[in-house]
């Protein structure tokens, strides 16, 4: 019968048998056994991913040795006593009065400055990215001034002016302001204006680079469709920059916990904060045990704060995104 058929019909009629044919030993071969170049790029992909490994390796190494072997000894310290066996008696210690206030105070001190970091920071934060380049730049090398100077020298500087016989004080009984000078240190209130002045910039960095980034047209784009300035800064140019506020909120509350100089200073021993606590155990009385404890319960309410920043600022974005 393919004898009778033209020649271009026979080979429709065979090319699909050598197809199927061709197609089973391809099958056969790589099903029966791996194919040599699935091998070699599987090879090629793992020693890439070696090969990136082995440069992290050294990051690695340091954080271990540098942050995970201290922390290990910081537990170690705090859950066993001098002999090797278990104890709680280091954190029982925590549950005393004047711990227990100390942690309240910390905790205060850090809202409080964060607070006043927010109501300066994002203002002037907005004030430098509407300004021209140049003008934003000279602003934003006065807000990094502060870094040029020792904290120490800047501390000293604000107890100079807060002092009962200092410049502030002075100048308002000239002016018959005040009719005796202010106690406006040696208390809560002249730390936390000493810590703001060193935090303020932690929270107009992260405020500034996330408005520097945003775009301008968004706000005209708002303001056509009918919104008038605030509705258009409240909802395209807040709900923009609340990354960065996140950021500098969760900067500045972390390191106002772990403050120590500023509150020493300017505390004038009225402020006990939990750093101080946890000099005051080893310098005074030796007990590593208990400064350990110590360390171990602002670590622990450290993490959970930046936990929380992550969730509260994370649902905001889910909602934000819905």
């Amino acid at each position: 019968m393919n004898a009778d058929l033209p020649p271009r019909q026979k080979l429709q009629r065979v090319t699909p048998m050598k197809q199927v044919s061709l197609s089973a030993r391809t099958d056969g071969a790589t099903i029966g056994g791996e194919d040599p170049m699935v091998h070699r790029l599987a090879m090629a992909e793992l020693k890439e991913r070696w090969a990136l490994l082995s440069l992290t390796l050294p990051g690695f190494i340091l954080v271990f040795v540098v942050l995970a072997v201290p922390l290990g000894w910081l537990f170690w310290l705090s859950a066993f006593d001098s002999s090797g066996a278990l104890t709680l008696d280091n954190y029982l210690r925590l549950l005393r009065p004047v711990y227990l206030s100390s942690f309240i105070i910390t905790f205060q001190m850090a809202f409080c400055v964060t607070l006043i970091c927010v109501l300066l920071g994002y203002p002037l934060a907005y004030l430098l990215s509407q300004l021209p380049e140049r003008a934003s730049q000279i602003c934003m090398a006065f807000v990094l001034l502060p870094f040029w100077t020792s904290i120490l020298v800047r501390t000293y500087a604000w107890l100079v002016l807060l002092q009962r016989q200092g410049i502030i004080n002075n100048w308002l009984l000239d002016l018959g302001l005040i009719h005796e000078p202010l106690a406006l240190v040696n208390n809560f209130f002249g730390t936390v204006i000493g810590m703001v002045h060193v935090m303020l910039p932690f929270m107009v960095l992260p405020l500034y680079d996330k408005m520097k980034n945003i775009d301008p047209l968004l706000m005209s784009a708002a303001a056509n469709c009918g919104a008038t300035p605030a509705q258009a800064f409240r909802q395209v140019f807040l709900r923009l920059s609340l990354p960065g506020l996140a950021s500098g909120i969760t900067l500045v509350f972390v390191i106002c916990l772990g403050f120590y100089l500023t509150p020493a200073l300017l505390g004038g021993g009225k402020v006990s904060m939990w750093s101080m606590k946890i000099s005051d155990t080893i310098a005074l009385y030796g007990n590593w045990g208990a400064a350990s404890a110590l360390g171990v319960a602002l670590l622990v309410a450290t993490v959970l704060i930046l936990w929380g920043m992550r969730k509260l600022f994370g649902l905001n974005e889910q909602g934000r995104n819905g």
